[in-house]
């Protein structure tokens, strides 16, 4: 039954998920090209809560629990399990006193209203999966963007998402790269629940009625220990995970 339901109602979602990035699109060209990085940072948080509240058509909920206070004026490495593209937005949301700026495939660079425009202007690098030295370089340059406007990098060291919610293990290389080029920053690791449910059925229906927690954990500083404190990082993003 819950599957039945689920058609009609993606349908709706993706009708006004796509006149959302539509309509967003100018408004991002508009607000930097003609006020700047400010206005243009406020139109894409303003973007992500709108493609936020349309996964409520699917009867989404969410929670971001944050019981720490995280500073502003020093550069983050936001660093999460990843389950789906649904854990994009949350994260664009929540956090978005602190300007999360994101590794992407190159592939989003292109071709989707807003998304592809804010990758490519808001501050966000984009990888060659296929190119690893392009990817290292590129991740390089977000370690030193952090590090120079004190804002945040956001990756998901697992590299692909987890399709049943079970974490997969960290690949290190791009974590190790930003926390080099960003000696000064804080690491933020967040668990996320649920995210997966809503591809349960693949691309189409999206899943219905789901409920995705965000918990962030206590902020580590960097310290001389890079492996350690990678180590220590996936060790608390994954107990905080909930299968």
């Amino acid at each position: 039954m819950q599957k039945f339901l689920a058609y009609p109602l993606s349908i709706i979602y993706f009708v006004f998920f796509g006149l959302t990035l539509l309509v967003f699109h100018p408004i991002q060209w508009v607000c930097f090209n003609l006020f700047g990085y400010k206005a243009h940072s406020a139109s894409v948080a303003l973007l992500n809560l709108c493609l936020l509240r349309c996964t409520h058509i699917l009867g989404t909920t969410y929670s971001f629990n944050n019981p720490y206070e995280i500073p502003s004026g020093k550069p983050k490495i936001i660093v999460l399990n990843h389950q789906s593209l649904h854990d994009i937005s949350p994260v664009l949301w929540f956090m978005r006193k602190h300007h999360p700026k994101f590794v992407s495939k190159k592939e989003l660079g292109k071709g989707i209203p807003s998304v592809s425009y804010n990758l490519r202007h808001g501050g966000s690098v984009l990888i060659d999966r296929k190119d690893s030295k392009q990817a290292l370089v590129e991740i390089a340059k977000l370690g030193s963007y952090i590090e120079k406007h004190k804002r945040s990098a956001v990756i998901f060291p697992e590299g692909t998402r987890s399709r049943t919610g079970h974490p997969k293990a960290f690949k290190p290389t791009g974590l190790k790269i930003l926390m080099k080029k960003a000696p000064s920053a804080l690491i933020i690791p967040i668990s996320i629940n649920n995210s997966w449910k809503m591809l349960r059925y693949g691309k189409f229906p999206n899943g219905i009625g789901n409920r995705i927690t965000f918990d962030v954990h206590k902020p580590i500083p960097i310290t001389d220990n890079i492996d350690e404190i990678i180590a220590k990082t996936e060790t608390v993003v994954v107990e905080g995970i909930k299968i």
